[in-house]
């Protein structure tokens, strides 16, 4: 094959992945490089997108399986007919469901970095030094996923859910019959706005505290010189279901805007109606701030006590700040100025 066309055709691909953030060359093994199939047109395509791919398809997984698991233990509660003649499944199936989802998400998008959730996303670029371009882009990516894949449950359960609550019948809680938990999470009736929100931003914090420990190479307690290393996605699993049985109560412990809200926008477009936005006193942008605050706050609670690398802005002059007032310093410069004007 001409060279010339491959080596265009290369470059094309390294521009667009530049363009998102993403490193000029895609993540491959080296013996698949140089077949020809890469010349295709969606060879091409998936070498521009893979990461963003992964990340769809690990939050779709996750979704999936944390989805699933709330249908199957809601639509199926007291039935007589299952093992043990309650249902098929108790609270706990969700808890195992979601860390399940977690776990092999993150499997799936391991080229990505399996983020899986905007609010880590968001850390690792404010805290990792992860590229702010590739953030909208998985973003994007993590939204679609959670979103299709409620679809997928949707299509699913369907008749299972009209026999619950009735054909062409769709409400949220805290109606005795109510389905829309199974897409995204709702409040007890009882919590305020702030028992709400320090709900969501507890466990967020939570997440990304324990995330930070967990990818942290100089922490012994993370399993060694590489972290958790392969063993990460287990780790998250026991994280993802200890979240779920400790702080799951009080509004689902949703973490994830990704999680929650593109499903939820799922639910309204299957027939929900607006009562998905309203319920809960308009509680659907809690898990969406409190996801990113939450794990901004882990995060600076890591780096600021525990983490010594130099990656994270804490570990800078002013906490980072200088970065602010002085953008276009590089920070090696800016620790230089400072030693010498301490001198």
């Amino acid at each position: 094959m001409d060279t010339a066309p491959r080596s265009n055709s290369v470059k094309r691909v390294s521009t667009v992945r530049s363009r998102f953030g993403l490193q000029p060359n895609a993540p491959l093994d080296e013996g698949h490089q140089d077949l020809d199939h890469q010349e295709l047109l969606w060879s091409r395509i998936r070498l521009a997108m893979r990461e963003p791919f992964a990340e769809f398809f690990g939050t779709f997984i996750m979704v999936l399986f944390g989805d699933g698991s709330v249908a199957q233990v809601l639509l199926s509660a007291g039935l007589e007919t299952a093992p043990g003649a309650n249902g098929f499944g108790e609270y706990q199936s969700i808890s195992w469901g979601w860390g399940l989802g977690v776990m092999l998400g993150i499997y799936v998008a391991g080229d990505s970095g399996g983020f899986l959730n905007p609010a880590i996303t968001f850390c690792f670029c404010l805290y990792r030094k992860l590229p702010w371009r590739r953030f909208p882009i998985y973003f994007i990516a993590q939204f679609l996923g959670g979103f299709c894949a409620a679809g997928v449950i949707y299509a699913n359960y369907v008749s299972a859910i009209n026999n619950v609550e009735g054909a062409g019948i769709r409400t949220v809680p805290p109606s005795p019959t109510a389905t829309a938990g199974i897409f995204c999470t709702y409040p007890q009736a009882f919590l305020t706005k702030t028992d709400q929100f320090f709900s969501e931003f507890i466990t967020s914090t939570l997440l990304m505290f324990v995330i930070f420990a967990l990818k942290d190479e100089t922490n012994r307690g993370a399993m060694g010189k590489t972290g958790a290393g392969p063993f990460f996605p287990l780790a998250l699993f026991f994280l993802i279901f200890g979240l779920g049985a400790c702080f799951g109560y009080e509004t689902g412990y949703a973490i994830n805007l990704a999680r929650d809200f593109g499903p939820r926008l799922m639910s309204y477009a299957v027939g929900y109606g607006p009562a998905v936005w309203s319920a809960g006193d308009y509680y659907f942008w809690v898990p969406m701030v409190a996801s990113f605050l939450g794990c901004t706050f882990g995060g600076f609670l890591y780096d600021v006590f525990i983490y010594t690398g130099p990656e994270s802005p804490i570990n800078t002059p002013w906490l980072g700040l200088k970065r602010i007032f002085r953008p276009g310093v590089p920070s090696s410069q800016r620790i230089k100025e400072s030693e010498k004007s301490s001198a």
